[in-house]
């Protein structure tokens, strides 16, 4: 038997766009395979979110879904992702479906047993669980139909079982000839190879099961998923992978039985590969076609330049240099031979003139006062809105270019140096960034982003001789300390026993507490790793938590001082 995987890139909403695409991509494989299958809620997109309250929505949805059988009555037969109603009035109104389709009409509903509500993932707020047995009978074949999530209640995906019921062990026992998952998985760094692909083989090789997995491709809002789907037969083995980050029609043979040749992407590459996919969509989906982003001769605007110009062409993308009385010549250097090697157009804004507007504006309310962080945040917010106006006037997306560091710590001005419809690089890290850069000069064959925006020490400029590292531990320092409180979740008392100053952590921890009201009024970004500042971000603002030998106090108690203390000037100029 031949099924047709159709790895799509749906637009969250759409469902007459949706529908077409699916059509296209299963008649183009009329007479090749025997049954096409979509990723998970491919008719709606996914996440559809709260327009799954919209009734008039859904009941489009359910239209599309007899006009998509109708087209397919010459074939060929389809698995489809789609919303069912829970026509037994009990519980919540939708099921995540998948329909199978044949001859034109829809002959069987499968429904998702497993309804993840954590993370990124709200899906209890809608759906209802399965209570049915999900097995299609096709062409003497005897195939287990899962959603996404019903394949990840194993000790591999986590320390204990998160649900009560498991679907795979279900489906097996009731002798079935293989599972099809549908999903719409959302990509992290090296999501497919440490996690999924793992997963999927380990059920494989127990049960003996061959595991057919469709995944979704794109970005929608913050997430971005990778496709990478695949087809892993009875030992274990992966005998076809799909594309990633792009739209791809796989044709597997359940006879097939020749592992396929992997390449495995460094997490350099795929990081940039994710991050242009998401900005392209963000960007396209969201009805614009040029993007407006600040060039401060630093490396978070260099690499979100080339993120851009990769998205949306470097015709698309507009440069800006908006240089105060402590930009340096080199910066300006360095943000224009970037330019150049990408062809993007640049205009220069000076802003000293504005500076002493402001200045002189509240000159008689200053008197007395010294000059501290106040002024230099006056500098990031008058290049916030030079910015946001050349986004209205051009009807371009404004892109903010502050990196997961700075985010964390809250080295970032709001109103400032924050405004912006994408922060492109927002889940990055700022050792990840370096590494990242240097992979785009690496892999183009020539120096894209000047090897002095890679060497020179970051720095605001904002005002004389500054350096990130007068407010901050050197990088490698704060990400990994970062990372092991934010993605494993570990105390400061653990933090400190893996070898750091209790001065230090205290430090940082606190910052990092005191920022949460700026991360609530941030743009959406890009989520690549495990926990994010998106979606699945819920911290409370106005908190006091106490942690072993630390105090760390909500923001909110602070907003008026706008974080006195933690050092809120921009990590970049721009």
């Amino acid at each position: 038997m031949k099924i047709g995987l159709l790895q799509l890139n749906s637009i969250v909403g759409d469902l007459e766009q949706n529908a077409d695409k699916i059509i296209h991509a299963a008649r183009s494989l009329r007479g090749k395979v025997d049954l096409c299958v979509t990723s998970e809620l491919a008719l709606l997109g996914y996440p559809p979110r709260d327009l799954l309250f919209d009734e008039a929505f859904i009941a489009r949805s359910l239209k599309q879904i007899n006009v998509i059988a109708q087209a397919l009555a010459d074939g060929p037969a389809l698995l489809l992702g789609c919303a069912a109603l829970n026509e037994h009035r009990v519980g919540k109104p939708l099921y995540n479906a998948a329909v199978f389709m044949e001859d034109g009409i829809v002959k069987q509903h499968f429904y998702k047993t497993l309804i993840p509500t954590y993370d990124v993932f709200d899906e209890d707020r809608y759906f209802e669980s399965n209570k049915q047995s999900n097995i299609l009978h096709f062409k003497g074949k005897r195939f287990g139909i899962t959603v996404c999530e019903d394949i990840w209640n194993n000790e591999l995906s986590w320390p204990f079982p998160r649900y009560l019921q498991n679907p795979v062990v279900s489906l097996q026992s009731e002798k079935i000839d293989g599972v099809i998952n549908l999903s719409a998985s959302p990509y992290y760094i090296n999501k497919q190879t440490r996690m999924r692909e793992p997963l999927m083989q380990a059920w494989a090789k127990k049960y003996q099961l061959p595991f057919i997995y469709v995944n979704q491709v794109g970005g929608n809002d913050d997430l971005i998923f990778d496709g990478y789907s695949c087809f892993i037969d009875q030992q274990g083995q992966i005998i076809k992978r799909a594309q990633a980050f792009d739209e791809d029609i796989m044709i597997m043979d359940m006879q097939d039985k020749q592992a396929a040749v992997l390449e495995h992407m460094s997490e350099e590459e795929e990081v940039f590969k994710a991050l242009v996919c998401g900005t392209r969509d963000y960007i396209q989906k969201c009805g614009f076609k040029r993007a407006v982003l600040g060039l401060s001769g630093g490396i978070d605007s260099a690499l979100t330049l080339v993120i851009a110009a990769a998205a949306i062409g470097s015709e698309n993308v507009i440069g800006v240099m908006m240089p105060s009385p402590y930009s340096s010549q080199g910066s300006l250097d360095d943000a224009t031979s970037l330019a150049d090697n990408l062809g993007v157009k640049t205009y220069t804004l000076p802003i000293e003139g504005l500076m002493y507007a402001y200045d002189h504006a509240l000159e008689h309310l200053f008197t007395g006062c010294e000059k501290d962080t106040t002024e230099e945040n006056l500098q990031a917010r008058i290049r916030g809105n030079l910015l946001m106006a050349l986004s209205n006037k051009f009807n371009a997306l404004l892109l903010t270019t502050g990196n997961k560091s700075e985010l964390s710590v809250g080295y970032c001005t709001i109103y400032g140096d924050m405004c912006g419809g994408l922060a492109v690089i927002s889940d990055v890290y700022k050792t990840l960034v370096y590494r990242t850069s240097q992979w785009v000069n690496d892999h183009r064959g020539r120096e894209i982003i000047p090897v002095s925006t890679l060497t020179k020490p970051p720095s605001a400029e904002l005002r004389p001789d500054q350096c990130d590292q007068d407010s901050l531990p050197p990088y490698d320092i704060l990400d990994d300390i970062l990372y092991r409180h934010i993605e494993l979740n570990q105390s400061a008392g653990e933090i400190v026993s893996a070898g750091y100053m209790p001065e230090l952590v205290t430090k940082i921890l606190n910052m990092f507490a005191r920022a949460e009201f700026k991360r609530r009024q941030a743009a959406p970004g890009l989520k690549v790793t495990p926990r994010a500042y998106g979606s699945g971000w819920r911290m409370p603002i106005a908190a006091r938590l106490k942690d072993s030998s630390i105090e760390m106090k909500g923001s909110l108690s602070r907003s008026a001082s706008e974080g006195r203390g933690c050092r809120e000037a921009t990590g970049e100029g721009a």
